[in-house]
């Protein structure tokens, strides 16, 4: 087994399955992938409990609401001058495809994903966080948690989004829950243990950790 499917049963041992994405629907996945910019998961939910609650969930009603009236609800993720211009944008899109999630990403994997990153404000890490769990598109989403991780392992040693993504992919196989999960687990690891301060002694992956290893020595 090498290091990085150690690194996943080994986290999986410690945290147990993640149950990712936390959203009602793949809809909710999108909204909330939209919102998460420089915000707390938190500010994401109230966000989408409030559209909810207004009756204005879809990709219809939010491609024709007022940005005034989307503000309103989704003040609480930040942003709040781009990120409802962004969300009715992205919403108008999808009503080119009738709002239809199955027609939108029954394209051509690469296709989809270059659509995703034409749309305002949307990055590699939003649109690769789509793709994971709202198309059920086996890829890896690579965000600062993983990079963390993986530097202090001594995995890789660039922070390029493109780089990091197909060094993971060149080592784990095209399965969607365990691409999913494995997501999770580093995002939760990185929380919990492997923080800027990390908890080294507590780590269930210290023995393989070069960061590690150089501070015992």
């Amino acid at each position: 087994m090498d290091d990085v499917a150690r690194a996943y049963e080994r986290l999986l041992a410690r945290f147990g399955p993640q149950r990712w994405w936390p959203a009602r629907s793949r809809f909710e996945v999108i909204v909330g992938a939209l919102l998460m910019q420089q915000t707390a998961w938190r500010n994401v939910e109230v966000a989408i409990a409030n559209l909810r609650r207004a009756g204005i969930l879809s990709a219809g009603a939010i491609a024709g609401a007022s940005i005034p009236e989307l503000r309103r609800h989704v003040r609480v993720a930040g942003l709040y001058r781009t990120k409802p211009r962004r969300l009715k944008r992205f919403c108008a899109r999808l009503m080119e495809f009738r709002g239809d999630l199955d027609a939108f990403f029954r394209r051509d994997p690469v296709v989809v994903r270059e659509d995703l990153l034409a749309q305002e404000g949307v990055g590699p890490e939003t649109a690769d966080s789509i793709l994971l769990y709202a198309s059920r598109t086996p890829t890896f989403v690579v965000d600062a948690y993983t990079i963390r991780i993986a530097r202090r392992l001594g995995w890789i040693d660039s922070d390029d989004y493109d780089e990091v993504k197909a060094w993971f992919e060149a080592r784990l196989p095209k399965d969607l829950p365990r691409l999913r999960e494995f997501h999770a687990l580093l995002v939760r690891h990185a929380k919990e243990i492997c923080r800027p301060r990390p908890r080294c002694e507590a780590c269930p992956l210290n023995e393989m950790c070069a960061y590690y290893r150089t501070r015992r020595a």
